[in-house]
């Protein structure tokens, strides 16, 4: 399931314009949290990231849990980081960076806040009602269904490009550097 799982970030990143370029992908487990990973770091520094970078960016994430029901026609927990960071990705673009056509150039929430001693987000930090609140959870809700279903689309329509990039690190293990970005960008062209 490992291989599929990073195969499908991967080949999501490789077709999606604005992803960053992948650097390496791995089915070797770092430590506790990682089964694989997948790497990818920008071109070029970037001190802003654009609305379309962000969406890439949540399809990315989702498309390893995509691969995985796609190929097994289940889910398993490799998913749970992905979840994590996509959710946190598209509260701040609702919450701090205003990208919510419906919510508006606004910023929800203290951002100066810290949250300490397991203490998260609570009335007194907020500074919108329950009513917003909701509409946040909306839009966030949103966002991840989009990114998930444009995530599915991309590895059910490459399937074959995604059996064999899994195929690939079942074989090696690593993918990396020069021989990564050949691999996809022969992919790619299939």
């Amino acid at each position: 399931k490992v291989a599929y799982h990073e195969a499908g970030h991967a080949l999501v990143a490789a077709l999606c314009e604005n992803a960053d370029p992948v650097r390496k992908i791995s089915i070797i487990p770092r430590g506790h949290a990682a089964l694989g990973y997948t790497m990818q770091t920008p071109a070029t520094d970037r001190y802003l990231t654009s609305k379309p970078d962000l969406l890439d960016k949540l399809k990315g994430l989702l498309a390893g849990r995509a691969a995985e029901l796609l190929v097994f026609e289940e889910l398993s927990t490799g998913a749970g980081n992905d979840l994590e960071r996509a959710t946190n990705i598209s509260r701040s673009m609702i919450c701090r960076f205003g990208m919510s056509e419906k919510l508006g150039p606004v910023v929800y929430g203290k951002e100066s806040q810290q949250v300490f001693l397991g203490r998260d987000m609570t009335q007194e930090d907020r500074n919108f009602s329950e009513k917003t609140a909701q509409e946040i959870d909306d839009e966030i809700r949103r966002l991840l269904d989009e990114a998930n279903k444009e995530a599915m689309a991309i590895v059910e329509k490459n399937r074959i490009c995604l059996n064999r990039i899994a195929e690939t690190l079942l074989e090696k293990a690593v993918m990396q550097g020069a021989d990564a970005a050949q691999r996809l960008k022969e992919i790619r062209s299939e």
